[in-house]
């Protein structure tokens, strides 16, 4: 058996998984929105930073590959740990949960799950761009020129995206449901690496909840700002008219040439 496989089945190895992986996705999920607080900037900030993402495939693609893999072993991880825990423990706690469970721990794997569901709609919502899926349209016809060349829209995705009030719900359900699973993962992931003693761990469920308040600030500011027109009115209206005209083209079309 080599080591991956002894760490894998342990307990313990499947815990430093969970800690490692989950201090990774930490990072991407702060770097995330750094790039998408850029928003709140002009139109060309937000899709120059989109274009040099595009314009990079092969950083884009490790990236997200890394990002898969990190995810499984999260997930993975989670789930074995918690069927471990329910066979060391078949019969309930009566009457209570466990002593000092918060609803956080207790719902941390309910919480992930919820969580990873948000993020597939999230993909399919400004990445795959499957029309119909955001409430507005088809958002690979909203394009825009940066240095003389023709590059989706990131900035319209978003202003026209955040005004649609279900979707606007839906990442802030997300969006707090990430904040409780942070409050909770931040500080276990602390505890799982040995660094909780009676010095460093108050001082680490301080920066755990700090953290994850800041996050869930941030991320939420991003659709409230959009969908109360705080934020990018104007480019929504005129990308509202192209969106149209753009869906509509191809159904003129036809009936032009009839006319002729």
């Amino acid at each position: 058996m080599n080591l991956c496989q002894r760490i894998w089945n342990s307990s313990l190895g499947k815990k430093y998984v969970m800690a490692l992986t989950g201090a990774a996705l930490f990072a991407f999920v702060v770097g995330h929105l750094v790039g998408n607080l850029q928003v709140f900037g002009p139109p060309e900030l937000i899709n120059t930073y989109a274009h040099f993402l595009k314009s990079k495939p092969a950083l884009l693609w490790s990236a997200r590959l890394g990002l898969l893999v990190m995810v499984t072993l999260h997930i993975a991880s989670a789930v074995t740990l918690s069927a471990m825990n329910k066979a060391a423990r078949p019969e309930p706690y009566a009457g209570k949960a466990a002593y000092g469970s918060t609803a956080q721990s207790r719902y941390m794997l309910v919480s992930g799950l919820v969580i990873l569901a948000f993020v597939l709609y999230h993909l399919a919502h400004f990445t795959v761009m499957l029309p119909g899926i955001n409430g507005v349209g088809d958002f690979s016809k909203l394009t825009t020129t940066l240095e003389g060349h023709a590059v989706p829209d990131a900035y319209a995705m978003m202003v026209l995206g955040f005004q649609v009030w279900w979707v606007v719900l839906f990442y802030l359900v997300a969006q707090g449901l990430l904040f409780a699973h942070l409050g909770h993962g931040l500080a276990s992931m602390f505890q799982s690496l040995g660094f909780r003693d009676h010095t460093w761990w108050p001082r680490i469920q301080c920066f755990a909840t700090l953290a994850s308040i800041a996050i869930f600030v941030g991320y939420a500011a991003i659709p409230l700002g959009i969908f109360t027109r705080v934020v990018g009115v104007d480019y929504a209206e005129q990308k509202k008219f192209e969106l149209r005209d753009a869906t509509l083209m191809p159904e003129k079309a036809p009936a032009a040439k009839e006319a002729k």
